[in-house]
């Protein structure tokens, strides 16, 4: 068994549940219930725990009162938005699942270049609510993820090197606290939570809604280019020196996967988002390298480009990710990447490659918990495959892939690409911010009521 889908150890049963339906308008499910199964599930299908309760809010009154009985009650609490993280935190056993995902409401300033967003969202829902008006802001590469984790705990995307990372566009939050308070968090109002927010995960509170930044974007340039896997190796030594040189428009990964029809390529999948006189100058040294097999970058709305990978990581696939940041990429590090990928036991695992810099190195006003702004290289070894008889296989090759990856880490990791891998993996994702994440911690969630999350213990010294 691994540590992803250990029990959490059992919990006092949950008691009546007369009081809280006297406060709740959403729906609470329980085993039992025609759709407990359904509602259980989440993006990873390795993930098979059991809520005792699953309270399914409308609004922000909800949540309170979801907070305050499980308080009362001495209940394990898991918060589910869009449940897309690869940890499985959103669900947990004997407990109850506060699930927000229902909360979907996206409303669209234009003028001020703003949209308050609920937190059952995903960057799907506001994108489309967003591109009506012509406008986004930097919200990860898969649509089915959640806007409230992917921003809570950082969030990279392709529009990352220009628009910074999805926290430094979070202007303002409404959050439920551990004591089922409501409070806003904002650069004048709670900023030191509102710093917390930007980066420090789930510890703090469950937040109802935020209030985005958002920016001008319409038409881009995107898509993948594939080269055979022979020249995987050439593929990243490219990538490695031409990125560092591109401009913020443009933002580039690549990485090592099987096509659809079963190839191993090499692909180099971007998206360029500024002029689009100038895109092709900016793309030509990416066309023009070696003799892809295929060039499939092309101008496409953006929530076509947000689409691009959605295939590639379905709904109830198993996942398993190891994850961390190089400072450099050396062609040592290459070899043996591409050799570690040959032995991948399943089509749809892949190995990426992504360079943020450019925006995401530039804190926003307020300031933000994520500590990660060097210019660096960030690694996900990701195993995806379909049968519970296969888990072995597949992870030990992740395992074994990442440990010979070591030597080249720089020991920081990325806390949205991390599972359960320990409290000094967690000290890691938090870096430099982790004491004050800490004292935050104590200040807010004094007795580590939301502790499904990447954990900051407020017992810890």
């Amino acid at each position: 068994m691994t540590t992803e889908n250990a029990t959490i150890s059992a919990l006092p049963a949950v008691p009546s549940m007369d009081e809280l339906r006297q406060l709740f308008r959403g729906k609470i499910i329980v085993d039992g219930d025609v759709d407990f199964e359904q509602e259980r599930k989440i993006w990873n299908g390795m993930i098979d725990r059991r809520p005792a309760m699953i309270a399914q809010c409308l609004d922000t009154a909800d949540i309170q009162a979801a907070v305050k009985f499980a308080r009362k009650n001495n209940l394990l609490v898991s918060v589910r938005g869009g449940g897309h993280n690869i940890s499985g935190n959103a669900v947990c056993d004997a407990g109850i699942m506060i699930d927000i995902s229902k909360m979907k409401a996206v409303k669209v300033d234009a003028d001020k270049l703003q949209a308050v967003v609920e937190m059952g969202a995903t960057w799907g829902d506001f994108d489309k609510a967003a591109q009506e008006y012509g406008l986004a802001t930097t919200g990860g590469i898969i649509t089915t993820t959640g806007v409230a984790g992917l921003t809570l705990g950082g969030g990279v995307g392709w529009l990352v090197r220009k628009h910074g990372l999805s926290c430094d566009n979070l202007i303002e939050a409404k959050v439920v606290t551990a004591e089922g308070h409501i409070v806003t968090a904002s650069v004048t109002e709670n900023p030191d939570l509102l710093w917390g927010l930007r980066g420090g995960s789930g510890n703090f509170g469950i937040v109802s809604s935020m209030t985005m930044r958002l920016h001008k974007v319409n038409t881009v340039v995107g898509g993948m280019i594939l080269h055979t896997r022979d020249k995987a190796v050439d593929v990243f030594k490219f990538y490695r020196d031409f990125v560092k040189t591109a401009p913020n428009e443009l933002t580039l990964y690549v990485g090592l996967l099987t096509s659809p029809d079963g190839i191993p390529v090499v692909a180099l999948i971007g998206c360029y988002s500024g002029d689009l006189e100038k895109a092709e100058d900016t793309l030509a040294p990416v066309r023009n390298f070696g003799t892809p097999i295929a060039d499939l970058m092309q101008p496409m709305p953006y929530v076509q480009m947000q689409a691009l990978l959605d295939g590639g990581f379905p709904h109830g696939n198993r996942y398993y990710w190891k994850s961390g940041f190089l400072n450099e990429v050396k062609d040592e590090a290459i070899e043996l990447l591409v050799n570690e990928m040959a032995a991948v036991p399943s089509p749809y695992s892949a190995s990426i490659l992504e360079y943020y810099g450019g925006a995401s190195m530039v804190e926003p006003e307020g300031g933000a918990a994520y500590p990660h702004r060097e210019a660096q290289f960030d690694l996900v070894i990701g195993a995806n495959w379909l049968d519970k008889a296969d888990d072995e296989i597949n992870i030990g090759w992740a395992r074994k892939a990442w440990a010979a990856m070591q030597p080249f880490t720089n020991h920081r990791v990325y806390v949205n690409a991390l599972g359960v891998e320990g409290e000094d993996r967690v000290r890691e994702a938090y870096g430099q911010n982790y004491q004050r994440l800490l004292e935050l911690k104590k200040k807010y969630d004094p007795t580590n009521f939301f502790r499904m999350n990447q954990n900051i213990n407020p017992d810890n010294s």
